[in-house]
């Protein structure tokens, strides 16, 4: 039997309010929140130390015991506010927690994923999912064109958003941050560079991807300490990047583990 204080209407103030979050990044932004759902998804967010504001829990999908604090909302509601039906019955909001460089803390021999200008959240998030598998100590997204709140980037991060150090500042930021801590700076390009596993990466590391459509900015180019390519042996001259990145990544992991 219905809760009286399950929410069973898409038009509740509150319903609407979530999903404004998650359609607009000026009203994330505004707030200081994100969206977040799925129990794993948010598992890792709490894990991290991320605080929860609402609990949204539909019980009919929800299969453990039912947080006190929760809104809880009916099956036709949650499959408005849920991208996914999998996501076992639950959408959160939580605060967000806006992270610098400085808030880094690297290992003595740091492997870092550097990102320009990526706009497309799924590449981003598939990146972040590499970068854990590859226990790289952060990626740091440079001009960004995406929020790193957005629920794209969460959902095709599985959560890795919350586990992976990330930070987004400028790129001029980035390559002042790096250099000043000597990370050899390695950018992925085809023009005027070696291929990628015949590049020492056992140091300190910052593997660095542009654009599938422009690549890197000039910037970066000259900031490199080495330019390294994939091999392309068809007749296209490009990976996607969360591909590449993983690529890239693992080399690093396999040069420190031989």
């Amino acid at each position: 039997m219905k809760n009286d204080t399950t929410i069973s209407s898409a038009q509740n103030p509150r319903i609407k309010q979530l999903l404004l979050l998650q359609q607009k990044s000026s009203e994330r932004r505004k707030q200081g929140v994100f969206v977040i759902e799925g129990k794993r998804e948010l598992q890792h967010c709490v894990e991290g130390g991320y605080e929860v504001v609402t609990r949204f829990v539909c019980p009919a999908l929800y299969q453990d015991e039912v947080p006190q604090d929760a809104v809880l909302v009916t099956p036709a509601v949650y499959e408005k506010i849920a991208y996914r039906g999998t996501t076992e019955g639950v959408v959160a909001v939580v605060r967000t927690q806006p992270k610098t460089l400085d808030d880094l803390q690297l290992s003595a021999n740091p492997l870092l994923m550097v990102l320009e200008r990526v706009e497309k959240p799924g590449n981003l998030g598939a990146v972040l999912r590499s970068a854990d598998a590859a226990k790289a100590d952060a990626v740091i997204v440079c001009d960004p064109l995406t929020d790193l709140y957005n629920p794209n980037l969460i959902r095709s991060s599985i959560g890795a958003i919350f586990t992976v150090p990330t930070v987004a500042c400028t790129s001029e930021e980035c390559i002042r941050f790096l250099q000043a801590r000597n990370i050899q700076i390695l950018t992925a390009q085809l023009q005027d560079s070696n291929l990628y596993y015949d590049q020492d990466m056992r140091k300190g590391t910052a593997i660095v991807m542009g654009t599938e459509a422009t690549g890197l900015t000039d910037q970066w180019r000259k900031a490199a300490t080495a330019h390294i390519r994939i091999p392309m042996l068809g007749q296209l001259d490009s990976l996607n990047v969360s591909v590449s990145a993983a690529i890239l990544l693992f080399e690093a992991v396999r040069q420190r583990t031989v």
